[in-house]
């Protein structure tokens, strides 16, 4: 039996092009790299999974590269590349500092920054990962390198948790802000990875997977593969929604249509029906409050480009849109997001999103209105 590898790792980027959603990022990486004029220290940081690791691993290996490429990509056929892809390069050194963050292993690392590149290579690299979790020990042991290292030498630090950081450490870096991946991007990538992993998608059914990822493209991957598992290589909009537990889009269209009726006994039985399948009251206000929002910025043509769904499920956004006033949908995401609000601290939560039901609907038929919270 062939080894298995998940997709986070096998199609894991190794050259800038490849890096999804920081376009901005790395074209300034390859400028600096094309100019020669590179910092002696790098942060990278933003969320998890969108790309800081491995672009700190590109940047390493680009850098050293002896042949790059007209458009200042690594060329990843000299010997340089080869043993970088190989992981036999001496130059390149990661520290996971989520497990390495005493001052001895900062010791052990400045040691080792003392020790000339090896080979016919120009620089040294030295990336820690999770830089955060250092001991403020190990970042005083650290300091003095960083401010002032060898030539040869350059730090990449990694990070989720920028404010954790020394503000002596930030003011000597480079500071690259990565941002959470746009959800088209993900579904883009996904769809690339299905194409060659022969497995069938439903756009909307990726649309949903990109939306859970939160912005990380390795989330989206490893809910990729496991949803490829259960499905049996055919993804469907129907198996996501079962196996991620999402509401169907279905029943939000059902609700608004019962509350523009004013039809409050249908909207009752609706959410007992969600409520049956195991759904929790919070989640389904959350969800109603974003398919409010998403028919607001359906009413007009200059607000559609922060609407988040699939191209096969638009044309009814637009048409329920149609059918909304303005001034309903103010009400209705101001009511949802207030029953949001309350939720945790309801003791009597079902009570709770029923009434929020109840009051959308004599909203919709004039009999109500929104009370602000003070």
């Amino acid at each position: 039996m062939e080894d298995y590898i998940v997709s986070a790792r096998k199609y894991r980027p190794s050259t800038f092009r490849d890096v999804v959603g920081q376009k901005s990022l790395t074209t300034t990486l390859k400028n600096a790299i094309w100019s020669g004029k590179l910092a002696h220290a790098f942060l990278f940081c933003g969320p998890r999974g969108v790309g800081k690791t491995s672009c700190a691993r590109i940047f390493a290996k680009t850098i050293n590269c002896e042949r790059l490429t007209a458009d200042g990509e690594a060329c990843n056929e000299c010997e340089s590349c080869l043993s970088f892809n190989e992981q036999r390069s001496l130059n390149i050194h990661e520290l996971d500092a989520a497990s390495n963050n005493s001052v001895d292993d900062i010791r052990s690392l400045v040691e080792q920054v003392r020790i000339l590149p090896q080979g016919n290579t120009k620089y040294k690299v030295y990336i820690i990962d999770e830089v955060h979790m250092l001991s403020q020990a190990a970042f005083n042991a650290f300091l003095k390198t960083l401010e002032e290292p060898p030539h040869y030498a350059i730090f990449i630090l990694a990070t989720t948790e920028k404010q954790k950081i020394l503000p002596t450490i930030l003011s000597r870096c480079q500071t690259y802000d990565f941002g959470r991946i746009k959800i088209e991007d993900i579904v883009e990538q996904l769809q690339y990875v299905a194409s060659h992993e022969n497995i069938t998608t439903e756009t909307e059914g990726l649309n949903i997977i990109a939306r859970k990822a939160d912005g990380g493209m390795r989330d989206a991957l490893s809910i990729f593969d496991m949803l490829a598992s259960f499905s049996n290589g055919n993804i469907t909009y129907k198996s996501v929604i079962d196996n991620l537990n999402v509401l169907d889009y279905e029943y939000y269209f059902k609700i608004t249509e019962a509350v523009l009726a004013g039809d409050v006994r249908h909207c009752l039985l609706l959410l007992n029906e969600i409520l049956e399948k195991g759904f929790d009251g919070q989640n389904v206000i959350n969800g109603l409050a974003t398919h409010f929002r998403d028919l607001l910025v359906c009413k007009d043509p200059t607000t559609l480009v922060l609407f988040e769904v699939g191209s096969s499920i638009r044309d009814r956004y637009k048409e329920t849109a149609e059918k909304c006033p303005v001034k309903i949908l103010y009400d209705a995401i101001s009511l949802t997001n207030q029953c949001d609000f309350e939720y945790q601290n309801s003791r009597n939560k079902r009570l709770l999103v029923e009434l929020t039901l109840i009051q959308l609907c004599q909203i919709a038929t004039g009999d109500g209105e929104v009370k602000k919270k003070d």
